[in-house]
């Protein structure tokens, strides 16, 4: 394997069992709700969260700013001298642009280590998939340069397509418009969402009706995959607290598509405050986004 440690987000929704497995870097996301602020070390449940919201309570969300980046630098430059930090969405966030800052200043103040940040262009576990395929060219024997040029040449390819159960939680956060909100309230009416290649959320669909959205999800895959379909020796599929729904698309994939791998996991709260309960995501390699 490479000498080189890759850090990611929270906003990258992977287990943390994963996370220990691989000696992943994690960053934090802050985030605050009913008056409190969680962070690193201080974190509310999931579950807890969910029923939070559920309850009508409207969580807020910050972005790690450049000082915040540093000190997760500096401290990871202890354990390896070469970092890769695939970043969260710049078209969702500052915080690339933050790392971006941060990282100059950390090799200024100490010459001989090197930082690459990559910007994912990615949300939730596409940002996670995106890292899982960092870490299968690390263990290939891919020098940190080879990977972030293999993940800049891979992110307009990976797919991100999702429903979610009230488009007002993406509006309140800024995330889309209010016409889209408007015209996703509509009783019956659920949105289908992408990322598109800024690393934006485009509603791109609406269908009526729970189960129908989610068997978009599992058209919308079949459609785009093209070439690439060997690529997907795994699918990532996220949820706000909707595992038995996620675990419906997984079903539905192999049994239509027959892939047999899959990672689900629940969409953290950073992610969360913005998609809502209910929402599931699906993340694969396709020909474009």
């Amino acid at each position: 394997m490479s000498d080189f440690k890759i850090i990611t987000n929270t906003t990258a929704d992977l287990p943390m069992d994963y996370i220990k497995e691989n000696n992943l870097g994690l960053m934090v996301f802050n985030y605050t709700v009913k008056g409190e602020t969680y962070s690193r070390g201080h974190e509310l449940d999931w579950k807890e969260f969910y029923r939070l919201m559920r309850e009508g309570n409207v969580p807020a969300t910050s972005q790690v700013n450049p000082e915040e980046c540093r000190g997760y630098f500096e401290e990871y430059l202890e354990e390896c001298g070469q970092l890769l930090y695939i970043c969260f969405s710049s078209g969702l966030s500052g915080t690339y642009n933050n790392a971006c800052l941060a990282a100059q200043m950390v090799m200024e103040a100490h010459p001989g280590c090197k930082i690459m940040v990559v910007d994912s262009k990615c949300a939730s576990m596409g940002e996670g998939l995106l890292v899982h395929k960092a870490l299968m060219q690390q263990k290939a024997g891919k020098t940190m340069e080879e990977t972030a040029a293999w993940l800049e040449e891979n992110i307009p390819h990976l797919v991100h397509i999702f429903t979610v159960d009230d488009l007002n939680h993406l509006y309140r956060g800024g995330r889309v418009s209010r016409t889209a909100a408007v015209v996703g309230t509509v009783v019956g009416v659920k949105p289908i969402l992408h990322v598109d290649g800024e690393g934006r959320l485009i509603p791109i669909q609406k269908v009526r009706g729970r189960k129908k959205s989610l068997h978009a999800l599992t058209e919308y895959m079949e459609k785009k995959m093209g070439a690439y379909r060997e690529a997907n020796d795994i699918i990532f599929i996220s949820h706000g607290d909707a595992l038995e729904d996620a675990k419906a698309v997984r079903d539905e994939i192999k049994e239509r598509l027959h892939i047999d791998s899959f990672l689900i996991n629940h969409i953290g709260p950073t992610i969360g405050a913005h998609s809502g309960p209910g929402a599931i995501a699906l993340f694969f390699m396709g020909e474009s986004r």
